[in-house]
C-alpha cells in the first residue's frame, strides 16, 4: 500500500481556487424585473401587507354594510367590486409570487454550492494536515528510537 504524500503549502494554494460569494453572484445577475419580483415577494410575504390587505378588506366590508345606504358604494349583498378587486390582486400577486420564490430558490441552491466547496476546501486541508501529523509522528518516533539507541 503505497503512502499518500501529504500536500505543501504551496500545493494547497494552487490546488484550492477562491470560492465566490453566493449572494453577490446572484445578485449580479438579477435583472432589473427579477429585483422587482423579489422586491413584490418580499413585501407581500410579510406580516404588514398581510395586516394592511386585512384592514382594508374589514374596512370595505364594515362600511358597506353599516355605513349609511347613501355613502355605501357597493352596498350588502353585493360585494362585486370587492370580490373583483380581491381576485385581481390574487390573479397578479400569485405569479409574482411564484417568480420570487423560484429566484429565491436559485439563490438558495447557489449558496448551496459555495457551501460544498467550502466543504471541499476543508476536507482536502483536513486530509493534508492530518497527513502532515502522520508524518511528524513518524518523524518523532524515529528520533525517539535514535535516541533510545545512543543510550
Amino acid at each position: 500500500m503505497t503512502q499518500k504524500q501529504p500536500h505543501s503549502i504551496e500545493e494547497l494554494k494552487k490546488l484550492i481556487k477562491p470560492i465566490p460569494n453566493a449572494n453577490i453572484m446572484h445578485r449580479q445577475h438579477l435583472s432589473r424585473m427579477d429585483k422587482l419580483a423579489i422586491w413584490i415577494t418580499n413585501k407581500v410575504g410579510s406580516m404588514g401587507f398581510f395586516i394592511i390587505i386585512f384592514t382594508w378588506t374589514a374596512v370595505w366590508l364594515l362600511w358597506n354594510m353599516l355605513a349609511p345606504n347613501e355613502t355605501r358604494f357597493d352596498p350588502y349583498p353585493a360585494f362585486v367590486l370587492w370580490l373583483f378587486i380581491s381576485n385581481m390582486i390574487q390573479i397578479f400577486l400569485m405569479p409574482l409570487i411564484m417568480i420570487g420564490q423560484n429566484l429565491q430558490g436559485d439563490h438558495a441552491e447557489a449558496r448551496a454550492q459555495a457551501d460544498f466547496e467550502v466543504n471541499t476546501k476543508a476536507e482536502i486541508e483536513i486530509e493534508t494536515i492530518l497527513l502532515h501529523l502522520e508524518n511528524q509522528n513518524k518523524m518523532m518516533l524515529q528520533i525517539l528510537k535514535h535516541l533510545e539507541g545512543k543510550k
